[in-house]
């Protein structure tokens, strides 16, 4: 934003993830940069250290969506002080602003102590600021009205966009290019894909094995049509997933004007045309000719034009579209592949015609695959290899093909097809222009949480607040200092003040456990050198992220673990925690004295990750219940587990959000400090005796990260080892803490020591060596370390602060304290588990099954679309095939009858496979953390995965069977319906399981994406459908049977048909047909059903190995 030509600027929240020292950089500069330029900067911050708040001229002081206070930054004090509340001695001002108008927080700040303390409200404070002096002086300017004599010519700008329309359209096709050449990946595997398609269809279709010489052998010719134009359209459909994934950005820079919609839109679909060249390039020169089409120079040019600049990019547009329509990748690929395959319906192949319906014709023509169809139909078969006469008829063989299908015989339907494509194209784009144009991204972060149980909750919360005040009275009288041989403040009153409170009830909220201390020597952690620094010159082999590092950590200590970006924190915990999935670890890590062994370590340890992964769809509580089940030993009865975790939860400050979901992040459900808080609580309730933070309070303002360290004080006064890392903690925040580990970039540690009270051994370690500043009274002790222990300021002191360490005697005393903790006690043993996971095989199945089957539930986005869109389909292909079924007089009524069954295998099943896999993908995620949790084997969690779905399709085949069935026409017998439903069943089950398949085995859902399309495309291919089993030549048969489509077809279509002994006009009954031209006998279905019910068993055991064998979180 600041090389641009704004000079207002509204900054929100931009110190999360950073260290206070490089939030102060950043301010300094903003402010200098205010300074020079003229302009104005409204920053909002959320816990700015004290020398980042004195950066700032005006203060806005916002509460209950009420401005308390507006002014400078000098009359803050004098405000509130006039109100009876007082910022203490060493409490950050910005600190004590958010915490005075909380009810919770704001007794502590009362000075007037001749009066009575009463809560005094966000509306008080507004009206004691419009009262005062500052107030009215703000309320006059207001009411002035501006003078605009003062106004400069520039002050307005006259255009929308900062340039030109063709300078804002190349600057978009730039990032496009830059967008496109770094998802290279994705394109080179989408055209390898591609290039596997071609050459299997070319040996399906090949020339060698191809006739002329009857309407059957057309009908052949026009199935590898048919499978051309459905790769080229199918293998778009990629699109979807790329287009919404940079949804987020298109949003944001839309909306502060970077460029219109068109801008962005229009880029897009220009370089997909080269990206349209290269794909249809390898398919048609590879395709053509092998497959036997007509060598007619101009048919061939007439085809890859069709298909190149046409077909492709129709597809392409019309995914996009409904990619921005949706917003959403679930309901995106749902509705996109419903709409792909609704006008692939009603293209004329899969039923023709003239059997289309009339309250379907209009279907019939607005289809762009018609128009396609019959283009390539008409430049095929109207060339010179059909145009012999066959004996017994008047007219050429390729017209009584064309005929027969009920396609447009005439030449110019070329033409008309490549004006209708063109149309569609552009249109497609313009609507995707306007759905960006208009469109808002969806969701917003809220609390989901009944109506119901909110009136019980704000109810609770009313009396839950007198009590409150009582306790915290009593608080205040039984709170004193802590130990300052513990070496911390007791100037945090939030924190001390509630010690007292808390460790009333501790005896009742810890079960049994082991205080276990952590030390670790010499560790040493390195990773492959990227091949970007190599390029540069860089010519070792490894990049070593920690050198040497080593440090205990004790029961009851809360240990601070700090370092600017880059200093090898998180690194540290990760493999401490071991949590790291790559790289090169050396040197020795004990727990209580005896070497740490991973497989028992995440039993007695618990990770707090910064990114607060959680299951969307389940509740604060069942979260909470789900760790503690599968975390607490089998000792632990359920009544027992659940009063814990009511408890913990109590302590974690959770317990009016007992029922709210959580919810994704940014989007809905809690806010970023409610999850947080729920990251520990998952972690307390499997009762750990190490606990690993990183960056609690991250993204979290002044209050809710002194919440959340006041919860991580409770539980160090529990007895337990708690070590977390921390970007920019106020003075409250950093002396809460008992020691500190801090780190410079590099990996090295440069202060291993306690903090002392008031951080005075802190202090006096730095003071004490030569070149360092002493720090400035009421400093942020935090702050001014990271400030003094700088790369530059190392080179400017001339010192190294690593070697220092090494040669002082906190270093003496850390060496001592690592041999002392790293011999085992007397008489103590090793941690020992008699099982590797806490709880039975079984137990972690139903538990699974339990979390499962409430996210499934509560999914409307997956599960309420998959069930409306299966009704929707049902009554769209009953009534395009209405009573077609019940028709058995010619092959065209079967080939009607089996279109409709291929078309419902397609639509419902592909659509499932589709469907699960963003939800799977998220699932995984958390599925990472728990496995490394040790909350669960492999195989029951994938076990439980696959039978929520079962009843999940159970329901949605009956659903989908009772409406099609009867509206088709089906034969109503009991044996008969059972197959069809049976057959739907495993169809839709192996579909779904498939798709859960491909997740598992690929790094993300693009990739998955693609995978599953090439598999769709090559089953369709080897179904029956385009080509019937006896004439797929020899070497590609056996594809067929070890292709699923072709079991469920082959049993749908025999356990209707294959018994009926109806004769054509021909003599050849229908069982006689099936046989012979599909290959279909009615005594073979039990050998059917048994393999159609097979392949779900093996898709599910291969997602089970691959979840297991499969690991795509690098860390």
């Amino acid at each position: 934003m600041l090389v641009g030509p704004a000079r207002v600027f509204f900054m929100d929240e931009i110190s999360t993830g950073l260290d206070s020292s490089t939030t102060l950089q950043i301010v300094n500069s903003m402010k200098q940069s205010i300074n020079i330029l003229g302009g104005t900067a409204v920053i909002s911050l959320l816990q700015p250290a004290p020398e980042t708040y004195m950066r700032f001229d005006d203060i806005i002081l916002l509460s209950d969506g009420q401005i308390v206070f507006q002014g400078p930054r000098e009359h803050v004090h004098e405000f509130f002080e006039t109100i009876g509340f007082r910022c203490p001695e060493r409490k950050g001002v910005a600190d004590f602003l958010q915490e005075v108008t909380s009810w919770k927080d704001q007794h502590q700040y009362w000075v007037c102590h001749d009066k009575p303390y009463r809560f005094v409200t966000a509306m008080e404070f507004v009206d004691a600021f419009q009262s005062s002096q500052i107030g009215q002086e703000l309320a006059d300017e207001l009411a002035r009205p501006f003078d605009r004599s003062q106004n400069h010519p520039a002050a307005l700008t006259t255009s929308k966009y900062g340039v030109s329309r063709k300078e804002l359209l190349k600057s978009c096709i730039a990032r496009e290019i830059l967008l496109m050449k770094r998802n290279s990946f994705a394109y080179v595997f989408k055209s390898v894909q591609l290039l596997f398609l071609c050459v299997i269809a070319t040996t399906v279709f090949l020339r060698s094995k191809m006739h002329r010489d009857s309407i059957m052998d057309g009908d052949i010719f026009m199935g590898a049509l048919f499978f051309t134009e459905l790769v080229m359209m199918f293998n778009s459909f990629s699109e979807i997933s790329m287009t919404i994934d940079k949804l987020p950005v298109f949003y944001k820079q839309r909306d502060l004007l970077f460029f219109p919609a068109w801008a962005y839109a229009l880029p897009t679909c220009i370089l997909k045309i080269l990206i349209s060249f290269m794909e249809v390039s390898i398919w048609v020169f590879v395709n053509y000719y092998a497959t036997g089409f007509d060598p007619n120079a101009t048919r061939f040019f007439k085809q890859y034009l069709l298909l190149l600049l046409l077909t492709t990019q129709m597809a392409s547009s019309q995914f996009r579209l409904m990619a921005a329509l949706s917003r959403n990748l679930i309901i995106a690929n749902t509705f996109g592949f419903f709409a792909f395959l609704v006008i692939l319906s009603m293209g004329g192949f899969i039923l023709s015609r003239e059997y289309v319906k009339k309250w379907w014709k209009w279907g019939y023509w607005i289809s762009p695959v018609m128009y396609l169809h019959n283009a390539i139909s008409v430049n095929k078969f109207l060339g010179n290899n059909w145009n012999h006469v066959p004996l017994g008829s008047t007219e050429p063989l390729g017209m009584m093909i064309l005929k027969s299908r009920g396609v447009f015989s005439e030449g110019k339907w070329y033409w008309i097809a490549i004006g209708a494509l063109i149309g569609y194209i552009i249109l497609f784009n313009i609507l995707t222009s306007v759905a960006l144009t208009y469109l808002n991204p969806p969701g917003k972060s809220q609390a989901i949480i009944s109506e119901a149980i909110l009136k019980q909750k704000h109810n609770t919360t009313k009396e839950s607040i007198q009590i409150s005040c009582d306790s915290h009275d009593e608080a205040l009288s039984a709170a004193g200092k802590r130990d300052e041989t513990r070496g911390n403040s007791a100037s945090s009153d939030s924190l001390s003040r509630t010690e007292a409170v808390v460790k009333s009830n501790q005896e009742n909220i810890i079960l049994p456990f082991v205080p276990l201390s952590l030390t670790f020597l010499n560790i040493k952690y390195s990773v492959d050198m990227p091949q970007e620094m190599k390029t540069r010159g860089v010519s070792e082999d490894w990049l070593e992220l920690l050198k040497g590092v080593s440090g205990a950590f004790r029961p009851g200590f809360l240990t601070a673990l700090m370092g600017v970006s880059g200093a090898g924190k998180t690194t540290l915990l990760d493999v401490l925690a071991g949590r790291k999935t790559g790289g090169y670890i050396e040197g020795s890590i004990a727990v209580s004295g005896n070497p740490k062994k991973q497989e028992t370590f995440a039993r007695v340890s618990g990770y707090c990750e910064q990114n607060d992964i959680h299951s969307p769809s389940v509740t604060v509580y069942e979260s909470a219940l789900y760790s503690a089940w599968l975390r607490l030993p089998d000792e632990i009865d359920s009544n027992r587990r659940k009063i814990f975790v009511q408890r913990v939860l109590d302590l974690v400050e959770l317990t009016s959000l007992f029922d709210a979901l959580v919810g994704l992040p940014g989007v809905n459900g809690l806010a970023a400090e409610q999850r947080k808080r729920l990251t520990i609580a998952i972690e307390l309730v499997a009762n750990p005796s190490i606990i690993f933070m990183d960056e609690p309070t991250s993204g979290l303002d002044a209050r809710a990260a002194a919440i959340v360290i006041r919860t991580v004080r409770n539980i160090v006064d529990t007895g337990r080892t708690v070590v977390c890392t921390i970007h920019q903690p106020s003075i409250d925040l950093f002396e809460a803490f008992d020691e500190l580990y801090l780190m410079k970039r590099g990996g090295e540690e440069i202060y291993v020591g306690p903090i002392g009270y008031r951080s005075c051994h802190l202090i006096n370690y730095f003071e004490g060596i030569d070149g360092v500043g002493k720090i400035m009274d009421g400093y942020n002790p935090a702050t001014w370390v990271l400030e003094q222990t700088t790369s530059t300021q190392e080179v400017t002191v001339g010192v190294s602060f690593h070697d220092i360490y090494k040669n002082s005697e906190v270093f003496q005393r850390n060496k001592a304290l690592i041999e002392e903790l790293s011999t085992p006690l007397p008489g103590s043993k090793d941690i020992y588990f008699p099982t590797q996971y806490s709880r039975s095989y079984i137990t972690q199945f139903v538990a699974c099954l339990w979390k499962q089957s409430l996210s499934y539930w509560r999914n409307p986005p997956y599960v309420g679309i998959r069930f409306f869109f299966t009704a929707v389909l049902a009554l769209m292909i009953g009534s395009m095939f209405w009573d077609l079924g019940s028709r058995r007089d010619g092959p065209q009524d079967i080939f009607n009858a089996s279109g409709a069954m291929f078309i419902s295998v397609i639509l419902l099943g592909v659509q499932n496979s589709l469907a699960i896999q963003p939800v799977v993908a998220i699932e995984r995620m958390i599925f990472y953390r728990e496995k490394a949790a040790g909350m669960f084997s492999d195989l029951p969690s994938a076990l439980a995965q696959v039978v929520v779905e079962i009843l999940c399709i159970f329901i949605q085949s009956i659903l989908y069977v009772l409406i099609v069935y009867p509206m088709i026409g089906f034969e109503w017998t009991v044996v008969k319906f059972f197959w069809y439903l049976f057959f739907m069943f495993f169809t839709l089950l192996y579909y779904t399981l498939l798709g859960m398949m491909f997740v598992a085995m690929t790094p993300n859902v693009h990739i998955s994406g693609i995978f599953l399309v090439a598999f769709h495309l090559t089953s369709q291919l080897f179904c029956g459908t385009m080509v019937p089993r006896p004439s797929i030549p020899v070497w590609w048969r056996w594809f067929y049977w070890a292709d699923p489509v072709a079991w469920s077809l082959y049993g749908l279509i025999a356990s209707q048909y294959g018994d009926k002994h109806d004769k054509f006009d021909t003599g050849e009954t229908l069982a006689e047909f099936l046989k012979r031209y599909l290959g279909y006998k009615h005594d073979f279905l039990p050998v059917v059903a048994v393999m159609v019910a097979v392949f779900p068993l093996c898709f599910a055991l291969m997602y089970a190995i691959f979840m297991k064998v499969l690991h795509f979180q690098k860390r």
